[in-house]
């Protein structure tokens, strides 16, 4: 079996351990050697006509990565259709067992019982995977990173890399600095998430429930556990046995994993709003050490990936995040209720950095 190997950010070359996923090889490349060697990439997109997928094409079409030719795969509900890439129209292929054959990277966004079944398929026909279900987010071999706070983590891919949730997201890149600053001790957070979390189908029913309801016809209800236009929903994905939903697990043991911070105190309520495009999150948290408000926003102005509104302001809104890949942080402000803490306003785009972009940044690491 030929070891992958790695290049570190210091730019070290290292092997990694076998393959956790009862695969017969581990991943045959890494997308630095497969440049090096070729110049170019195939990439392959499962889920490819999902909200999430397309953006994920899109952010593609931007990034640095040297992209040869792409392969939109999805399921046969999407057979005959066709993808615009860079101005031509490529077919969609039906998601199988061959469907990575000469791929180099496979960005899966199909959910997690089809990243479960083919995701160790495109590991085994020599491609790397970057996950954005949450199949994978919490394997003990399985990297959960987020480029702009854990790219280390990185060197120990074994061939598939998981993206966090898209909130955890967000809120993880707001929180690293001011956590090299003074020191996480613990951290509540509250989200507002946007209708396209849960996906186009979403999308289009926050769509037909505004209809009927301005014009008194009684809305559908489908992708959601109760009406969300007009109203929020303080509920997304399933409730677990200790009144907690799992998306509120999630953001509770993504955030420990990528800040490798295993006992870090989190409480997390998750709520749908019916907004179509931007997640925030309400954040107190609670310092090791004093922080001010001009240290916090000197610390997050320095940061990558961040944009911060210093001046009291309405901001960051949905507008404000639409679109673009920084996570914007305002209404920074010291909180009175506890020694050392600050609250603050997070928000963005949950199709791009939430989600599209995050992954193609973590492929953009691979081979840089």
């Amino acid at each position: 079996m030929r070891s992958r190997a790695f290049r570190r950010p210091n730019g070290r070359l290292t092997s990694n351990k076998p393959c956790p996923y009862g695969l017969a090889v581990d991943a045959r490349h890494t997308l630095l050697e497969v440049l090096l060697v070729h110049r170019g990439l195939v990439v392959a997109i499962a889920g490819a006509t999902g909200a999430v997928g397309e953006e994920m094409l899109a952010v593609l079409a931007e990034s640095t990565l040297p992209v040869e030719r792409v392969v939109p795969l999805a399921s046969a509900r999407s057979a005959g259709r066709t993808i615009e890439w860079r101005g031509e129209e490529v077919p969609v292929e039906v998601l199988g067992d061959d469907s990575f054959t000469g791929v180099d990277l496979a960005l899966f966004s199909a959910g997690a019982s089809i990243s479960e079944q083919y995701a160790p398929k495109a590991v085994s026909a020599g491609a790397i995977v970057v996950d954005n279900s949450r199949a994978f987010r919490m394997h003990p071999e399985v990297p959960l990173v987020v480029p702009e706070v854990n790219a280390p983590a990185l060197a120990e891919h074994h061939g598939i890399i998981a993206n966090p949730n898209c909130s955890t997201i967000q809120m993880v890149v707001a929180l690293a600095p001011l956590h090299a600053r003074a020191g996480l001790r613990r951290v509540v957070v509250s989200t507002y998430q946007a209708a396209s979390g849960a996906g186009r189908a979403a999308m289009d029913e926050l769509r037909d429930q505004t209809v009927a309801l301005l014009n008194f016809r009684e809305p559908p209800i489908k992708a959601f556990p109760r009406r969300l236009a007009f109203d929020v929903v303080p509920q997304i994905d399933r409730f677990e046995p200790d009144g907690f939903t799992r998306e509120e697990h999630k953001m509770v043991n993504e955030t420990r994993k990528i800040m490798g911070l295993p006992g870090l105190p989190v409480c997390a309520t998750c709520v749908r709003v019916p907004v179509f495009i931007g997640h925030a999150c309400s954040v107190n948290a609670e310092f090791e050490r004093p922080i001010t408000v001009s240290e916090a926003h000197a610390a997050l102005s320095d940061w990558p990936g961040i944009v911060v509104h210093a001046e009291p302001a309405p901001r960051p809104m949905a507008d404000d995040v639409a679109g673009v890949d920084p996570v914007h942080v305002g209404r920074v402000r010291q909180d009175p209720s506890v020694p050392n803490g600050l609250a603050l306003w997070v928000m963005a785009d949950n199709l791009r950095k939430g989600a599209a972009t995050n992954a193609v940044q973590i492929a953009e690491a691979l081979a840089a």
